[in-house]
């Protein structure tokens, strides 16, 4: 674990390192569990389900294909930036469309799509911590993705969950941030956030007030001039961070580990 200079922020990235930490949000995927693997097997089962109900599509696309077309066309709409869901509805609509067959069999893809991309399988530090985290502050939870936490089964453990498509921006807009900390009535000083994503978890976060924490669980390396307020491979880890951080007004979660 590492811990970051807050004096090597810079001004508008620097939250009050004298703010009691009153609630911690968390990124989901890739931060929770992982999620490359949750979406291959979807992808593979989306096409196995192509191959047999509109069996044009497979002919003439590869996943790999339908993959750059939704790549090609995040650019034709901000709206795909942050509504994944839309993305993947509409690049089949458009595949469908090309190719011929029923696009009113979409609706019936997506649902075998959105099933599988439910499945995962959280990291084993996770259900542990967020129960006793749950305890002694506000969690919150802000993705991009359009993981729905009812379906996985952790939604129990979070008091506010805010996904960009519902809300209308995404993540590293300030705006998101700053709409989860109201869900908890907190302000932005007083929260933590905890992601993956360097630019979109850790700068994203900081700009918008926010404390961040970069979970690094695999072995990856910072950008050069991304500075987190702490460095983490596990939750057991950004535990014993909150029960040792300064006004956190948690001070015994470490003696609960």
């Amino acid at each position: 674990m590492t811990l970051t200079d807050i004096s090597a922020l810079g001004p508008a990235d620097r939250p009050d390192a004298q703010a009691t930490i009153k609630a911690v949000l968390f990124d989901l995927d890739d931060t929770l569990w992982p999620i490359v693997p949750v979406i291959q097997r979807a992808e593979q089962l989306l096409y196995d389900w192509l191959q047999q109900h509109a069996p044009a599509v497979p002919r003439q696309f590869t996943i790999e294909d339908l993959r750059q077309q939704r790549l090609e066309l995040s650019a034709s709409n901000p709206v795909f930036k942050f509504d994944l869901w839309k993305l993947r509805h509409a690049a089949l609509c458009e595949a469908f469309s090309s190719v011929g067959e029923d696009v009113g069999k979409v609706d019936a893809a997506m649902e075998i799509f959105s099933e599988a991309r439910h499945a995962v399988t959280p990291f084993e530090d996770v259900q542990p911590v967020l129960t006793r985290l749950r305890q002694r502050v506000l969690l919150g939870s802000v993705s991009n993705g359009f993981a729905d936490l009812d379906k996985i089964g952790l939604a129990q453990h979070f008091h506010a969950s805010i996904a960009a498509h519902s809300f209308g921006c995404g993540k590293p807009d300030p705006a998101i941030f700053h709409a989860a900390c109201a869900a908890l009535n907190v302000t932005p000083e007083q929260a933590v956030f905890v992601g993956d994503d360097p630019l979109l978890d850790v700068v994203g976060a900081q700009q918008a007030g926010l404390r961040a924490v970069w979970i690094n669980r695999f072995e990856r390396v910072l950008p050069a001039g991304i500075n987190a307020h702490a460095t983490c491979t596990t939750l057991h880890e950004l535990e014993t961070w909150l029960g040792q951080t300064a006004n956190l007004g948690i001070s015994d979660i470490k003696n609960s580990v």
